[in-house]
C-alpha cells in the first residue's frame, strides 16, 4: 500500500524557514513526479511546488517563487519543501502528492486531479 507521511511542519514567526519532508513507502518513486500543495482554512487546496522523477524540472506557484524550493532523493524514497522568508499568509496545511503516471506534461504538473496518491498533511503556522 503506498504511504506518503510527511514531517516539518511548525510555528515560525514572519521571516523565518521551515523544511518539510515527505517520506514514500510502498512504491519506487524514483520515476514519478511528485508536488506539493496546501490548504488554508476556508480555502480550496492549490498548487505550491512540483518536481519531476528525475528532479531535473521544478515547478513553482508564482507566489512562492523565490522563497521555497523543492527537492527530492531518489535513493531514500523522500521529497522535501524548503520554505524560507515566510509570511503569514503562507499558513496552511501542507500536502504531499505523488503522481500515479511517470510523465506529466508542464500543465498538468500545477493539478491536484493528476495526483493520484497524498498524505495526511503538515500545517505551517506563521506569526506576524
Amino acid at each position: 500500500q503506498v504511504q506518503l507521511v510527511e514531517s516539518g511542519g511548525g510555528l515560525v514567526q514572519a521571516g523565518g524557514s521551515l523544511r518539510l519532508s515527505c517520506a514514500a513507502s510502498g512504491r519506487t518513486f524514483s520515476t514519478y513526479p511528485m508536488g506539493w500543495f496546501r490548504q488554508a482554512a476556508g480555502q480550496e487546496r492549490e498548487f505550491v511546488a512540483a518536481i519531476s522523477g528525475g528532479g531535473g524540472i521544478q515547478y513553482y506557484a508564482d507566489s512562492v517563487k523565490g522563497r521555497f524550493t523543492i527537492s527530492r532523493d531518489n535513493a531514500k524514497n523522500t521529497v522535501s519543501l524548503q520554505l524560507n522568508s515566510l509570511k503569514p499568509e503562507d499558513t496552511a496545511v501542507y500536502y504531499c502528492a505523488a503522481s500515479g503516471r511517470t510523465y506529466l506534461n508542464s500543465r498538468a504538473y500545477y493539478r491536484a486531479q493528476e495526483y493520484a496518491y497524498w498524505g495526511q498533511g503538515t500545517q505551517v503556522t506563521v506569526s506576524s
